[in-house]
């Protein structure tokens, strides 16, 4: 493979391990899966509806299975990625930095939430630890944890219903909010304050004493000096006490029949925009979708109850570069700082984001040059003769079988472009001798059907989450799928007869990352992606679905890749398009959370990371819901961090590895491209990825590389022509 390297058509595909992290109002359908119906345009129907339980290890549950309680009432398949996964994951208490900009959790009675102010960076990460400001409940709850259940989700909200009796108080947490909302029915509201109350609507509390005020707006200052505001959206009497001075109460005057809204005041002059628009809420959103030939159009439609004005929500950085037509009120009328930048104010019920969708699919858009055809054609039959399908490997486990067939399945697609094939055939061959275990009941590794949550898993890794990183715990699906779904499809492009054999089969690890709708019974919508987050988590249930994370960008991207290689010869337009779109929005995300300039200006709007010291990292290596770092769970080198945001090299990520991130990225590992100490296997990622913007040094570079990793963990095949 060095042949390939040495000149200006750089090579590569790498697969690389990581380790597992630490790791409207919706109304129940008809089969009471939870979700509510998502209007969608672009995307008509399921995959499939059929079964899943043919897979060759049949079926089995999850030992993390999700609290009881939770979901009464409504039936599989339950996401498992999620933002709000931690309310779900045994035990269910588990805090979840969401919905953004709040932190939560839920206890025995009730909500905690809180917005985080207390900004850090140690020099590799930058962080804001979870902070609980409230506790939401109303007197009449018993405090017995399962009186408590999810009364419905979508694909970005999810509402909690207390109940006790005939009392309820519904949660709407629901991503992008500056409110969180509380609807309360024949049940006495009940806040409590982790930092006590120092005054109430201008009164100031000593200790043991209280205030009451009617009325539907309050303000409420804790001993740290915190600010909140109070909306009802129907007149209430309140009286808050000062109960100590780590601890105070807001408790109402009876019952109350209405709805409650509390905002973090960060700043003085924002209470007139909030005072504005306090008597609007989202209780959950649909997707709906768009498409011409060259871009999709995500579109958020939120539900909304209140008094019809507009909306008030906030954006993150990249949804202020996609949105179109927005109304933006000044950013100096609202504003809170998180791991993902500032969210600022936006107005109105509908948000509507392009995305250039891509162009290239299976081969890169050039031929190759005519000074490298020589070389790259000796390469490539010497890769090829190393295939002996009578050693095809029997997978030992998801994802490292993923990443090495998916690597030596693109070496039938360079073959092709250059018209060998005789080589193709030899390719397809070895992939299907080694696939065809993955359809056997006696095989040593086996694909499952997992009944708790719904999804495919390793049955091995269903009560272990160290099987396949986490696997059986929904860790890492698009990441291993991805892999799955770009063999399948390399296979099916050039073997007809195969891919209508197993087309159905294969549709099942499909249906398990990209599955665009409700109606499918077996699995969630989209597992990994988080729409509002714009991009994937990796994390699943393991450890109480712990803090959300994704180290591999690139392996995310490859996801969705894989899925728009498979949709391309199995599936219709729609699911085409839907892939592009995934894939293309998660590229952006990529470049706005996971790339770093140290060049950008820090006041640029858009900005991720305004502190210049922590884009002096260039590139993040883990990005959490609550911290992004320069830093990986398995590895400590630059070199490592960098590179496993740009493997799989593959066409369609052109795009991503642009001029001015992968000169960052080359001057940032130069100390460790350069130390001898160090080996090739990463360094020769950031050189192929070097070769977008100078492939005359990444060959020179490339030519005086040793090694590309073992067969095991890295192969090199992507030609990218220069």
């Amino acid at each position: 493979m060095l042949y390939l390297l040495s000149c200006l058509s750089l090579a590569a595909t790498v697969a690389a391990g990581v380790v597992p992290g630490p790791s409207g109002r919706a109304v129940p359908s008809q089969e009471d899966h939870g979700y509510s119906t998502l209007k969608q345009r672009g995307v008509f129907s399921p995959i499939s509806t059929s079964s899943p339980f043919g897979l060759a290890g049949g079926q089995i549950a999850c030992d993390a299975a999700p609290v009881s309680s939770f979901f009464a009432g409504l039936k599989p398949p339950f996401p498992t990625n999620s933002w709000w996964a931690p309310f779900a994951a045994p035990p269910g208490t588990g805090a979840a930095a969401g919905p953004f900009p709040y932190q939560s959790s839920l206890d025995g009675s009730g909500v905690n939430f809180g917005l985080s102010t207390n900004r850090q960076f140690d020099g590799t990460s930058i962080k804001q630890p979870v902070q609980i400001d409230w506790h939401a409940s109303f007197t009449e709850h018993s405090g017995t944890f399962a009186n408590h259940k999810a009364t419905g989700f979508d694909t970005q909200a999810v509402t909690v219903q207390y109940f006790q009796n005939g009392a309820t108080m519904d949660s709407y947490l629901v991503p992008g909010s500056p409110f969180v909302t509380f609807k309360y029915t024949a049940a006495t509201p009940l806040l409590n304050t982790v930092n006590g109350i120092s005054s109430f609507n201008g009164q100031t509390l000593a200790v043991g004493s209280s205030a009451s005020a009617t009325g539907t707006t309050f303000t409420v200052v804790d001993t740290k000096g915190t600010t909140y505001l109070i909306y009802a959206l129907s007149s209430i009497t309140l009286t808050a006490k000062a109960d100590s001075s780590n601890s105070g109460s807001i408790r109402a005057g009876g019952q109350f029949n209405g709805v409650l809204r509390l905002v973090m005041l960060a700043n003085p002059g924002h209470k007139a925009l909030l005072d504005q628009y306090y008597k609007t809420y989202p209780t959950s959103v649909g997707i709906d979708y768009s498409f011409t030939d060259v871009d999709g159009t995500l579109i958020f439609n939120w539900a909304t109850q209140g008094d019809g004005s507009p909306l008030l929500m906030l954006t993150w950085p990249h949804h202020r570069q996609a949105l179109q037509s927005p109304n933006y009120p000044p950013t100096s009328s609202l504003a809170y700082l998180t791991t993902k930048g500032w969210m600022y104010p936006a107005i109105g019920n509908q948000w509507r984001m392009k995305y250039a969708t891509p162009n290239i699919s299976w081969n890169p858009p050039r031929q190759l040059d005519s000074s490298c055809a020589s070389s790259v054609n000796n390469g490539l039959a010497y890769e090829v003769g190393q295939l002996d399908p009578s050693k095809a490997p029997v997978p030992g486990d998801f994802y490292f079988w993923g990443g090495t067939l998916a690597a030596q399945a693109r070496l039938a697609l360079i073959a092709d472009s250059l018209g060998r094939p005789d080589l193709v055939t030899k390719v397809v061959t070895y992939l299907k001798t080694s696939f065809e275990y993955w359809f056997h009941s006696s095989s040593t590794v086996l694909p499952a059907y997992e009944t708790a949550w719904g999804g495919v898993i390793n049955k091995a890794g269903a009560n272990n989450t160290w099987v396949d990183f986490g696997n059986g715990y929904y860790n890492d699906h698009h990441f291993h799928y991805g892999y799955f779904l770009t063999i399948a499809a390399v296979i099916g492009k050039f073997d007809a007869n195969w891919l209508n054999q197993h087309r159905d089969y294969i549709n099942l690890f499909a249906r398990d990352i990209i599955n665009p709708s409700t109606q499918d019974p077996y699995f969630p919508v989209t597992r990994c992606r988080d729409f509002f987050a714009g991009h994937s988590w990796a994390s699943g249930i393991a450890n109480g679905a712990g803090s959300r994370d994704q180290e591999s960008s690139g392996e995310a991207i490859n996801g969705y890749y894989g899925a728009l290689l498979w949709a391309s010869v199995a599936l219709s337009q729609d699911f085409v398009n839907y892939a592009k779109l995934l894939l293309a929005s998660e590229q952006q995300a990529a470049a706005a959370y996971w790339h770093m300039d140290p060049n950008e200006n820090q006041n640029d709007r858009d900005i991720a990371y305004p502190e210049p010291a922590v884009r002096q990292l260039v590139s993040m290596g883990n990005v959490m819901d609550y911290q992004s770092g320069a830093w990986l769970f398995w590895g400590s080198q630059k070199v490592e961090i960098a590179a496993i945001q740009i493997l799989p090299v593959t066409p369609v990520n052109e795009v991503l590895y642009d001029s001015t991130w992968v000169q960052n990225v080359w001057s940032y590992t130069m100390p460790e491209l350069v130390d001898p100490t160090i080996g090739d296997e990463w360094k020769s990622v950031i050189i192929a990825a070097y070769a977008n913007k100078d492939p005359q040094t990444a060959a020179e570079w490339s030519s005086k590389l040793t090694t590309w990793g073992t067969t095991d963990f890295c192969i090199p095949s992507t030609l990218d022509m220069y």
